[in-house]
């Protein structure tokens, strides 16, 4: 019997969360696929049994080409992580709308047309998992953060959905809905006043590499044990 451990999918796995988790599920001997839109950082990895492709995950043709290359070396995705997103801050009737639709377009659509690639494949070998990093803002609302907090309450939502519809296929979705971490996801706002709040309101945000244990211990669960959420905040964090 092979012991060959199966194909890991990632999304925004140039930094941050990602890039912990690719690291950390490669040290575990899992091939993985590192899907972003900066390469030449997923290529700086330089992780063995990897793939790197620059993938905007707004574009399905990208993803779609990363996984067929991916799974003709190392066999089926088993656990796509949908880790890719962003944030941009600002009060909701100074926002500029190419952020709303930024933030939609990488945050909902982009885990959906990850999904939309590896779901039908999964429930039909009857095994799989799809891990959606949410967040503490697909919880509960934060002041600058509505835009954003609708595209996480979405995540939830469609997780939560997707996971109802799939489980008798024995297929898990799981969600991790971390609070603040140290990653570049403040960087995208440009507001420096809002950048230094939310540090502040961050109080000491958990290092990526907290998040994507995290992540592994939820995938490693028997395929019958589902983790359907996880939420991942500092012990000290009030919100």
């Amino acid at each position: 019997m092979s012991n060959k451990k199966p194909l890991i999918a990632i999304t925004g796995a140039s930094s941050g969360i990602g890039e912990a988790a690719a690291k950390m599920f490669s040290k575990s001997e899992y091939p993985v696929l590192l899907m972003a839109r900066r390469v030449e950082k997923l290529d700086g990895l330089s992780l063995p049994n990897s793939i790197s492709r620059r993938v905007d995950v707004t574009k399905p043709k990208d993803i779609q080409m990363a996984l067929e290359e991916a799974q003709k070396k190392f066999g089926p995705v088993d656990c796509l992580i949908n880790n890719a997103g962003i944030m941009y801050l600002d009060q909701p009737w100074k926002q500029p709308l190419d952020e709303w639709k930024t933030m939609l377009d990488v945050n909902v659509l982009g885990v959906l047309n990850g999904i939309h690639h590896v779901l039908g494949g999964m429930v039909q070998r009857k095994t799989g998992t799809i891990i959606n990093i949410g967040s503490l803002a697909g919880r509960k609302t934060f002041p600058r953060h509505a835009v954003y907090c609708a595209t996480k309450f979405a995540v939830h939502a469609l997780s939560e959905t997707i996971r109802e519809e799939v489980s008798q296929s024995n297929v898990r979705v799981i969600t991790i809905a971390p609070g603040p971490v140290e990653t570049e996801l403040i960087t995208h706002t440009a507001n420096e006043e809002y950048q230094r709040d939310w540090w502040e309101g961050a109080g000491t945000p958990l290092p990526s590499e907290d998040i994507a244990r995290s992540i592994l211990f939820a995938y490693e669960q028997p395929q019958s044990v589902c983790l359907r959420e996880i939420v991942i905040t500092p012990t000290k964090l009030s919100a």
